[in-house]
C-alpha cells in the first residue's frame, strides 16, 4: 500500500495538470471578469493566455518544448500586434482568478454556446475519439475486437457509456495518457482517446507507434469542432483573433505547429 500511495504522489503534479488541460474551460467560465476589449489589449500591448504548466503536448512552462497551445497563442497574439503573455494555471481556483483572455482548445459546439461571458472563435480544428490499437493488432474496426478484449476508456466519459451500451467489454481510466500507455503495454486491447493523445504517444515512441481507426466518425457526440475561447471580449476583439486564426490556417502556421506534436490539423465541419 504504501508503495502505491508513493506513486500516486509522485505523479500527482503529471495528473493534476492532464486533468486541468482537459477541465479547464469548465472552471474558467466561473471566472469573475471584466469585459476586455481589443482597445484594452492593444494598449497594454499583450494577450494573456491561460493554459496548465505541465501537460504536453498542450502547454509546458519549461523543457525543450512549449506546447502547441502556447505557439498557437503566440502566433495570435502576434497577428494582433503584441506580445503572448501566459497565466499559469492547474487548480479550480486558480482559473477562477486568473487574469485570461485567452483559453485554446474549446470544445465549439453550435447548438451548446458556452456560459459565463466566455465567447468562441471561428474553429481551427476537428476532433473527437478514435479508436487506437497497437500497430500489431489485427483490428480494422470496433467489430473487429473479441469479446473478451478490453477496450480502455475515460472513465464517466460519454464514449465509455456507449461502448457499454453497444456491449464492449471497457476498461476506465482518469487520464488519456494512462489508456495509451496500457495499450502500448498490453494491458488492453484498445484504446478510446483523442487524436491528440495517440499522435503525442506516436511522437515520443517511434519504435511502437499505435494505429488509429475512426471508429465513432458517424456519432455527433463524438465529434466536435476546436476554437479559441475569448473571456468577455468585445466584437473588435473577437473580430481580430478570428481573422488572425483565418490567416494561420491559409498559410499552413496552424497545420505546421500541430505537426510539430505529432497531430493532423482536421478541417472543422
Amino acid at each position: 500500500m504504501t508503495s502505491a500511495l508513493s506513486s500516486d504522489v509522485a505523479s500527482g503534479p503529471r495528473r493534476l495538470a492532464r486533468y486541468a488541460a482537459s477541465l479547464a474551460l469548465l472552471m474558467l467560465w466561473n471566472a469573475p471578469a471584466d469585459a476586455r476589449s481589443l482597445e484594452a489589449v492593444i494598449e497594454r500591448g499583450a494577450l494573456t493566455l491561460c493554459a496548465s504548466s505541465n501537460a504536453l503536448p498542450f502547454a509546458s512552462k519549461s523543457g525543450p518544448v512549449p506546447g502547441f497551445q502556447i505557439e498557437l497563442g503566440e502566433k495570435i497574439a502576434e497577428q494582433l500586434g503584441v506580445k503572448l503573455t501566459r497565466e499559469w494555471v492547474i487548480s479550480a481556483i486558480q482559473y477562477r482568478r486568473a487574469d485570461c483572455d485567452l483559453v485554446l482548445d474549446v470544445i465549439a459546439r453550435k447548438d451548446t454556446p458556452p456560459a459565463g461571458g466566455v465567447r468562441t472563435s471561428r474553429p481551427y480544428h476537428r476532433s473527437g475519439v478514435v479508436l487506437a490499437v497497437r500497430g500489431d493488432s489485427q483490428a480494422s474496426s470496433l467489430a473487429g475486437l473479441g469479446p473478451d478484449q478490453r477496450v480502455g476508456v475515460p472513465v464517466g466519459s460519454v464514449v465509455s457509456m456507449t461502448l457499454a451500451k453497444g456491449g464492449a467489454a471497457t476498461s476506465p481510466f482518469a487520464f488519456e495518457d494512462d489508456i495509451v500507455a496500457a495499450l502500448a503495454n498490453r494491458e488492453i486491447e484498445a484504446a478510446a482517446v483523442t487524436p491528440m493523445t495517440v499522435g503525442w504517444f506516436n511522437q515520443q515512441h517511434a519504435d511502437k507507434p499505435l494505429r488509429l481507426i475512426p471508429a465513432f466518425g458517424d456519432d455527433q457526440d463524438l465529434n466536435w469542432n476546436i476554437a479559441a475561447g475569448l473571456l468577455r471580449p468585445d466584437d473588435q476583439l473577437r473580430a481580430r483573433v478570428d481573422a488572425a486564426i483565418e490567416t494561420l490556417l491559409a498559410d499552413g502556421t496552424i497545420a505546421r505547429i500541430y505537426a510539430r506534436y505529432g497531430i493532423e490539423l482536421r478541417v472543422p465541419q
